[in-house]
């Protein structure tokens, strides 16, 4: 990665505006990884008309903790959407887990979800099928095309149940709330 390159690593995308209307309107994404070829984010404040107890159930997993189940999943992106993508904050190794930071992390493998089904798994987490990707420049273009604004991510919005409400949390972060934004466009 060159010096100029931007690292949105444990980052926050708002979506803008001019995004409303797309699979991204009103949504905002955690960057779990980017550099000189691409970015990987989860989309975390679309939840599905789906229970985590019917992922449960189709991976064969038996419910020890039945509230477990109640948990919405999210829409995590358009990408890989037949895969899971649990994000979460604990620090323990699953048989496919990527640490991000010292306390957010995330694991791609079934053994966290028989964890979280007894109760034995995260305190906190977010359940998603699929994720959001962008190639090399991508996620630049788009940002200088004031399709996104960015700051750094927060684990009590991440793991907050006020999905509707995340864009406003994210964006108060940097002191504004989203009904002050506006699609036009204007260059200095």
């Amino acid at each position: 990665m060159n010096e100029e390159q931007l690292d949105l690593t444990n980052h926050f995308l708002i979506a803008m505006p001019q995004l409303n209307g797309s699979y991204f309107g009103n949504s905002v994404v955690y960057m779990w990884q980017h550099g000189e070829d691409g970015a990987l984010g989860i989309v975390v404040n679309l939840p599905l008309q789906l229970k985590l107890k019917e992922i449960f159930s189709q991976l064969e997993i038996s419910v020890q903790r039945p509230e477990r189940g109640e948990e919405p999943v999210l829409s995590g992106g358009p990408v890989e959407t037949d895969k899971g993508f649990i994000l979460h904050d604990d620090q323990r190794n699953w048989a496919s887990t990527l640490h991000i930071t010292n306390d957010i992390s995330i694991t791609t493998s079934k053994d966290i979800l028989d964890d979280i089904s007894r109760g034995e798994g995260p305190e906190n987490y977010l359940v998603a099928l699929g994720c959001a990707g962008w190639s090399a420049g991508q996620l630049e273009q788009e940002i200088t095309g004031n399709s996104w604004v960015t700051c750094p991510a927060s684990k009590d919005i991440i793991f907050s149940r006020e999905f509707t409400k995340k864009p406003d949390m994210a964006a108060a972060t940097l002191g504004f709330n989203m009904a002050q934004m506006t699609t036009d466009v204007g260059r200095s």
